[in-house]
């Protein structure tokens, strides 16, 4: 297995990061997002608490993010990318183990994650890293109109 390193992100990360997470939006299926991102909104939305925003590199390049946001005291969401055209076995574990690990530390008690019912690696990463499902948010339109369900999964930060 690769060497991997979870941190921060940085600024510098976000040029490589926006590349890889736009090639995810525009391969459609595994988010909830369906337009590119500018660098400005790629800023404004993944990079406003940079504590609970992580960056896994290998040899020094970024190849995935994940980022969580307080919804409610204690209750986290997040939102999880990795490189689709050069997968890093072992990427989104070593994400989950900082994430999981920083909202414990910060008093959160749950994880929450909203994913398209469509999106069948997303579904199972999630139920691999120990979420349940909990909710279904159904027909949430895409933007062609066509509806699609959001399967609502958590997580359990307390013993």
């Amino acid at each position: 297995m690769t060497n991997l390193t979870v941190r921060p992100m940085e600024e510098g990360d976000i040029p490589a990061l926006l590349e890889m997470f736009n090639a995810i939006v525009e391969a459609g299926g595994t988010t909830a997002h369906e337009e590119p991102f500018s660098h400005a909104d790629f800023h404004a939305h993944y990079f406003k608490d940079p504590a609970f925003t992580y960056t896994v590199l290998t040899e020094g390049k970024p190849i995935g993010f994940q980022a969580v946001f307080e919804t409610e005291p204690g209750l986290y969401s997040v939102g999880s990318f990795t490189d689709q055209q050069n997968p890093v076995r072992g990427a989104g574990a070593a994400l989950f183990e900082a994430t999981k690990a920083a909202c414990a530390a910060a008093g959160g008690h749950t994880i929450i994650a909203k994913i398209r019912a469509d999106n069948v690696p997303g579904l199972a990463y999630y139920t691999k890293m120990g979420f349940t499902d909990t909710d279904r948010i159904l027909g949430v339109p895409l933007n062609d109109g066509t509806p699609m369900d959001r399967v609502v999964k958590s997580l359990s930060l307390q013993s």
